[in-house]
């Protein structure tokens, strides 16, 4: 199995919260963190400084587009962040528990 962490942002709490809720329910990640950050960027020419909710989600390789369409559709920014990180090792317990936690039918 291949495994790989998906990144995004959200303007705020309640927001990450039901996206990292419904990833789960769904099966589509195995676990979701949730850290608060500063995020310096520009957009249509602004400098901007904002606070964001970072999700670091924990997913099989396999599961990457479903994981990204589900964003899409979910997600308040026109242009979310959506980036895949290959998990290229890890424990043997922890990949185990992923396969367990994502299994192979996506909850509706």
């Amino acid at each position: 199995m291949e495994y790989c962490i998906v990144l995004t942002t959200c303007p705020n709490d309640e927001e990450a919260k039901t996206l990292a809720s419904k990833l789960l329910e769904k099966n589509l990640a195995a676990c979701v963190q949730l850290s608060s950050i500063t995020s310096y960027y520009n957009w249509k020419g602004i400098t901007h400084a904002d606070p964001e909710i970072r999700l670091v989600i924990k997913t099989r390789a396999r599961r990457y587009e479903s994981v990204e369409q589900f964003i899409k559709k979910n997600h308040s920014y026109d242009v979310p962040q959506i980036v895949q990180i290959p998990i290229t090792d890890g424990s043997d317990e922890f990949l185990d528990w992923m396969d367990e936690a994502t299994p192979d039918q996506i909850s509706g």
